[in-house]
């Protein structure tokens, strides 16, 4: 008999065996069980085409409606060709070798599985060389391999096409032992769920529809108790150190900077404001995610919160993801606070204190002094990259941390400023995000934080324009876009032209895909200075520019000396000049819908509306072009997250958000299944509040080990 935690090489076979491990990662019977399908097809049932990606590994169910065949012009022998089609939509497929062979079992009318790697051929989607399945009624073989009439369709690779893995998938169920549930009797009957042993039998062989439905619900709840422990876990630990108390001070410098504002709070600032003050002001820590479009205001948020903190006599740090947004930070911190900012300089005000900078690569003589500013106490305001968590730095009296853009981060660069505080304390933490999150993705992904959330915009933003250029469709598109950077720099104003790529760097493409290398910042520059932008004064700005280099880039785009920044990512957040009216973002396909929103934040931030014009080269029809049509269609970065959340493979997002790496969450919908999540975090909390870890839950430490393995459970509980 077979357990869930037996290796795969003695049930299949040491060949079947490798090529699970080596196309999907699959290495063991609860791996393999735990691969559901990706969705499920009705005997009879033709696949939707649409949406398909180029360089995708895709399984259609579909009907042949022409074949044809012809000799190859270059080189003996036939190709032939066929379109399948799922009544709506067509696509190619080509077969090289064999041909006459091929053409005796791919007869016009008839319906298959086709599978394998999506390609463009002369402007459509086209399947090279797919392996297929036909689901002829009178074969022997197809009945053996799709025994009922809700055919499920596995995510596949190239070499192992999803009626193999449904082969592997039964062998083992055959032989599969039934183990004591590790859910506990009482949540069993209390929700009515099915076994696990009946779950993963009906997630993979479904004998009918409401089978299926009680299997999914199991195996969903399994996802989200196993998330919502961790998390619950993570709260009581993060919670058994004291904080800090940072009680406000009613004439203090937070009074000072309060009666200099030149502009009103908005209410949602204010409201936020207050919850935060409360926070800060407790021994409890504070663990906060502050979540905001882009320019709603959460750097004066976070100011008057490090202002507090600054009034109690301790420090406040704020980490930034990348050296450009930490010395812009300390700028912008430093011109709002004025000199209530110059503590040690001349003409400072009575209350004043310092802001320091401290980033990997600063010149040592500067880093030296910040280092020693931050031990002293000197600096009331320490603002700095990841190298803040860096054991060699130290902080005389850490009260209180602000993480911007969390997104950026993971758990364990945040958790690793909690060791910071004095005396065995730690630190207040609020992260922020100009992501917008659907509220079961926070209770998911940063379900340690309480959340609060800036909806409201300040007076003075302008609204900006976004334009989907498809030069594969329309090329003389591209012209009018450069022609539109030409015209917001005659009326004044200035541009930003976005890369995905540096271009000093070796081209690479992880998905081993054939579409041509991202377009690289160095050779847009040089393109663009030599044509579409001659006479115009292009900067440059990339990531692994020396320190003082980026400074002196940004200082003269901020200045309007130059007309055109083109630059990577590295703008993304924080970056604020006014002045700036347009963006032009290149192979927008290759990024994400909330990394796009991000992006086009950086224009319309003065009294001028902003333009957005997103390049892509992708074909109508795909689910590449769907997300950019959701960001030509609403600048609602709310309204974004949940477009892009029903676009993603849900599951990415823990993986993404948390640790880089491959997330466990397979059946959970985010947005669908926000009743179960939420009474998940209910049972764990209560769970875990009588039973810390676990001891007396064997089964529940099973259920999160097999939904979260041990590397990013242990990932996952650090701090």
């Amino acid at each position: 008999m077979t357990v869930l935690g037996d290796e795969l090489t003695p049930l299949l076979g040491g060949k079947t065996a490798k090529a699970l491990a080596e196309a999907l990662d699959i290495h063991t019977v609860s791996d393999l069980l735990r691969h559901y399908p990706r969705r499920y097809a009705e005997r009879g049932e033709l696949t939707n085409i649409a949406g398909l990606e180029i360089g995708e590994h895709a399984t259609v169910m579909a009907r042949i409606e022409k074949v044809n065949k012809r000799r190859m012009r270059n080189k003996p022998g036939w190709i032939l060709e066929m379109t399948i089609t799922d009544g709506q939509r067509r696509l190619s497929c080509a077969f090289f070798g064999n041909a006459h062979q091929r053409e005796r079992e791919l007869k016009l009318g008839k319906t298959g599985l086709f599978a394998g790697k999506v390609t463009a051929f002369r402007n459509s989607l086209q399947l090279s060389n797919p392996e297929y399945q036909m689901l002829d009624e009178d074969s022997e073989s197809t009945v053996d391999d799709f025994l009922g009439a809700i055919i499920p369709v596995y995510p596949a690779a190239s070499g192992m096409p999803s009626w193999s893995i449904a082969r592997c998938v039964r062998q083992v169920l055959d032989t599969l032992e039934r183990e004591p549930d590790p859910m506990p009797e009482e949540l069993l009957k209390q929700y009515e769920f099915v076994g696990l042993f009946e779950a993963l039998q009906h997630i993979h062989r479904p004998p009918d529809q409401q089978a299926l439905d009680a299997a999914r619900t199991r195996l969903k709840w399994d996802e989200a108790m196993a998330i919502q422990l961790i998390f619950a876990q993570r709260r009581q630990s993060a919670g058994a150190r004291p904080a800090p108390a940072c009680p406000p001070k009613p004439d203090g410098i937070l009074a000072s900077f309060d009666k200099r504002l030149p502009f009103d709070l908005t209410e949602g600032q204010r409201e936020v404001g207050e919850h935060i003050a409360a926070d800060l002001g407790t021994e409890h820590p504070m663990n906060r995610l502050l979540q905001g479009e882009v320019g709603s205001g959460k750097t004066i948020v976070a100011l008057r919160a490090m202002l507090q903190a600054v009034d109690a006599g301790r420090q406040a740090a704020m980490l930034a993801p990348t050296e450009v947004l930490a010395a812009q930070h300390a700028r912008s911190l430093r011109e709002m606070l004025g000199e209530l900012g110059q503590a040690g300089e001349l003409g400072a005000a009575e209350e004043a204190t310092k802001i320091t900078l401290l980033t990997g690569s600063m010149p040592a003589k500067e880093r030296k002094q910040a280092l020693l500013d931050a031990a002293s106490g000197a600096a009331g305001i320490v603002v700095g990259t990841h190298a803040l968590i860096q054991d060699s730095v130290s902080f005389a009296d850490l009260g209180f941390v602000v993480v911007d853009e969390q997104h950026r981060f993971g758990v364990e660069q945040r958790d690793a400023l909690r060791t910071r505080g004095a005396n065995g304390t730690s630190p207040h933490v609020l992260v922020m995000t100009a992501t917008p999150i659907p509220r079961t993705v926070a209770m998911t992904v940063y379900g340690d934080l309480e959340i609060s959330a800036l909806r409201q915009m300040p007076v003075g933003r302008s609204p900006i324009a976004t334009t989907v250029v498809p030069v594969a469709e329309k090329p003389a598109w591209l012209d009018r876009a450069w022609q539109r950077v030409r015209e917001e720099v005659q009326k004044g104003h200035q541009a930003y032209v976005v890369c995905p790529r540096i271009g000093d760097e070796p081209p690479s493409d992880k998905n081993g895909s054939d579409r041509r290398p991202p377009l690289a910042v160095l050779d847009v520059a040089e393109e663009l200075s030599g044509g579409p932008l001659a006479g115009l004064k292009l900067g440059v700005l990339h990531g692994r520019m020396p320190p003082d280099d980026k400074d002196a880039v940004m200082r003269a785009f901020a200045a309007a000396k130059v007309d055109v920044l083109v630059a990577t990512t590295v703008i993304e957040v924080g970056v604020n000049v006014p002045n700036a009216t347009a963006m032009v973002i290149l192979d927008a396909d290759r990024f994400g819908v909330s990394q796009l929103h991000q992006l086009r934040g950086r224009v319309g931030r003065g009294s001028v509306p902003g333009l957005c014009l997103l390049v892509t080269e992708t074909f109508d029809g795909t689910s590449t072009r769907e997300r950019l049509a959701a960001v030509e269609s609403t600048t609602d970065g709310f309204e974004l997250s949940r477009l892009d959340l029903e676009l993603r493979r849900e599951g990415d997002i823990l993986g993404a958000a948390q640790s880089g790496k491959r997330s466990g969450l397979k059946l959970l919908s985010l947005l669908r299944d926000e009743d179960m999540i939420a009474e998940a975090r209910s049972r764990a909390q209560e769970v875990v509040g009588g039973d810390p870890s676990l001891d007396a839950h064997p089964g529940l430490q099973q259920m999160v080990a097999s939904v979260v393995d041990d590397e990013r459970a242990e990932f996952l509980e650090k701090s």
